[in-house]
């Protein structure tokens, strides 16, 4: 792996090298750019892309996502992050609650997880019976093959994390007021089932990797390393083109034509 992939494996030490916050941010910054190219070009050419975060709890799904969506537009990035089904969906074909949140045209859709919850915590918390997970790893492969047919881009990401690594972000959320709401329930549960949902995920894959829809792996013990790689590789991905826009040049505005009344406007306290 290279330098400037972000992460450096010590064959001595053993050790994850980063780099620095600032280079870190340079290189963002670039991405940046870059995914606002590709905006533009799924809104001209009507594109419908669908992007796929699975991975354990803690492996750096929300923070990859935060850094994919941030200066792009959330009418045209749209994150999906469904709370458990509610009775009615639970009585619905799997599949079906997903469909709604599909792209039209013009539309990037993100599922911070997705339908292959079925495959995993579903699984492994006992939330629906092996023949159910048989089923959908069966129909899976040709449901995203039907989708890939009806013209939507899909990538699916795995982000694959070590169990000590795991446990040091899960004791960061228990300590830290700004992650505590990212600790649920669940995450306690099914903490000690770490070798439960290698297996799932190894069947997941083994099912569902398919040519046409193929699972890409992404190494996220350090953060800022995933979300660089993740992104890097995303744009290679997609055939986006740049599209020309019209050169913008503010007009000379009149200021002052206008008297303010007084009003007794209600200030936010200016404290800093």
């Amino acid at each position: 792996m290279k330098k400037h992939d972000q992460t450096v494996l010590d064959t001595d030490t053993q050790q994850v090298i980063k780099l620095s916050r600032k280079d870190y941010e340079t290189q963002l910054r670039t991405l940046h750019v870059k995914l606002v190219k590709l905006q533009q070009w799924v809104v001209a050419s009507g594109a419908k892309v669908v992007v796929v975060f699975e991975g354990r709890d803690g492996a750096g799904k929300g923070g990859t996502i935060k850094a994919l969506t941030e200066r792009v537009s959330p009418r045209i990035f749209r994150v999906v992050a469904l709370p458990a089904p509610t009775e009615r969906e639970r009585s619905q074909m799997y599949l079906q609650r997903y469909m709604p949140h599909f792209p039209a045209a013009g539309e990037v859709v993100i599922f911070d997880r997705s339908w292959y919850n079925r495959a995993g915590v579903e699984r492994v918390m006992g939330f629906c019976d092996e023949s159910q997970v048989r089923n959908f790893l069966e129909l899976t492969p040709m449901f995203e093959n039907q989708l890939i047919r009806s013209g939507i881009i899909l990538l699916k990401y795995w982000l694959e994390v070590s169990p000590q690594e795991q446990e040091r972000r899960l004791k960061d959320r228990i300590t830290d007021g700004r992650k505590v709401w990212k600790l649920s329930p669940m995450d306690v549960l099914s903490y000690n089932r770490w070798d439960d949902y290698t297996r799932a995920r190894d069947e997941m894959f083994v099912a569902t990797d398919t040519p046409w829809a193929p699972w890409f792996v992404a190494r996220s013990e350090d953060k800022k390393s995933v979300r660089l790689n993740v992104l890097t590789h995303l744009l290679k991905q997609i055939p986006y083109k740049e599209v020309k826009q019209p050169k913008v040049k503010l007009p000379k505005r009149k200021i002052g034509s206008y008297e303010t009344i007084d009003y007794p406007f209600k200030y936010v306290a200016e404290s800093f």
